[in-house]
């Protein structure tokens, strides 16, 4: 009796699962084209819809307008969450996707706006996997014609711990080389850990590598120096340690090979200018264009908060550490050499105004 039992119920999942591959593979794809298109207001087009076993839905090539595509994207459902009013997806696989995102020059991206009927259902994740993905952004607001920033061979990963089922312990891992406007490499970000958004505790790290300052020079203007960057690089290091939502930051900051252009001949009857921020980095580098600074920054996990006060008087504080530790000689030429410019500086203007009179 109990074997029949058993053969009953497999045919029907059998039977079930047929049944639902079929009109998947008939009306899915159009079904899910039309309530996209109509919801994010973009063209869409699938590829193909199926099913597989056990119970994953897979959809191919996939493209939202000019905002998204992908390749591939599976997923499984949870039966039970649906049976709970839930939308529960285990192991969403993202394969090849490809974002791009543009800032007009009014500061406007171009993403559509959701026309929700009613309050949206909420959608749990309990793990996500993203292979060779590619982010484009597109800045017009820095530049007419607009700087072009690629996250390339992105691949990221997050689980959540599985026990006890009410855990909110997430771990992560993901990396990504950073490309320039002409497919070229200028950097490497990774970062990896985890986090557990019930007692608000975490560990993890982030790390920056290789990144070409200069490309950015649109965004930091003269903030890194009034003069002509011909080089610079950074690498940062950074460590994210919470207990009970106490949110403790480590960074260590290395600008290396910092080399200015040659300074061009100003006419004498022009305005002197001083590069208080190009003698500030001179001031605290070392004598290879090197600054290392290290710093923490404390604040909470579940609302980071940085005053911008608080963060400049912990660099300038990790900058005067960094001074310490150069050979005394090397400081007492900087300071000179500083001190001469700023009496160079004041005589120039006092024989400019002498001229005015």
């Amino acid at each position: 009796m109990i074997k029949k039992i058993i053969i009953g119920i497999v045919l029907a999942v059998v039977i079930f699962f047929v049944a639902a591959s079929v009109f998947v593979a008939i009306y899915g794809k159009k079904i899910a084209q039309e309530q996209i298109g109509q919801n994010l207001k973009l063209k869409t087009s699938i590829g193909s819809i199926r099913l597989s076993l056990p119970l994953r839905v897979v959809v191919n090539k996939i493209q939202l307008g000019e905002l998204f595509k992908a390749e591939q994207i599976s997923f499984s459902p949870n039966i039970l969450g649906f049976i709970a009013g839930k939308i529960v997806l285990a192991d969403l696989r993202i394969i090849q996707p490809v974002i791009n995102l543009e800032q007009s020059s009014e500061g406007k991206l171009n993403l559509p706006g959701l026309k929700q009927q009613g309050k949206p259902p909420v959608i749990y994740i309990t793990s996500i996997e993203m292979q060779n993905g590619r982010f484009n952004f597109l800045d017009k607001k820095v530049t007419p014609d607009g700087l072009l920033l690629m996250l390339d061979k992105i691949n990221f990963s997050a689980s959540k711990v599985m026990f006890p089922p009410t855990s909110l312990n997430v771990k992560f891992k993901a990396q990504a080389d950073i490309l320039n406007q002409d497919v070229q490499q200028i950097g490497k970000v990774s970062s990896s850990g985890w986090v557990d958004f019930g007692p608000k505790d975490m560990d993890a790290n982030f790390e920056l590598k290789d990144l070409q300052v200069l490309y950015f020079e649109p965004y930091y203007g003269e903030f890194i120096s009034k003069k002509k960057l011909l080089s610079a690089n950074l690498d940062l290091a950074s460590t994210l340690k919470a207990k009970n939502n106490d949110l403790a930051i480590g960074v260590d900051f290395k600008l290396s090979g910092l080399v200015y252009a040659k300074d061009e001949p100003q006419q004498e009857s022009s305005l002197p200018s001083f590069d208080l921020v190009k003698n500030t980095l001179d001031l605290f580098t070392d004598r290879n264009g090197n600054l290392d600074l290290n710093f923490t920054i404390n604040t909470k996990l579940d609302k980071p908060e940085i005053s911008v006060k608080e963060l400049k008087k912990t660099i300038l504080q990790a900058a005067l550490n960094n001074l310490s530790n150069q050979p005394p000689q090397d400081i007492i030429e900087k300071v000179s050499d500083t001190i001469q410019q700023f009496k160079d500086f004041g005589e120039k203007m006092g024989d400019i105004f002498k001229k005015k009179e």
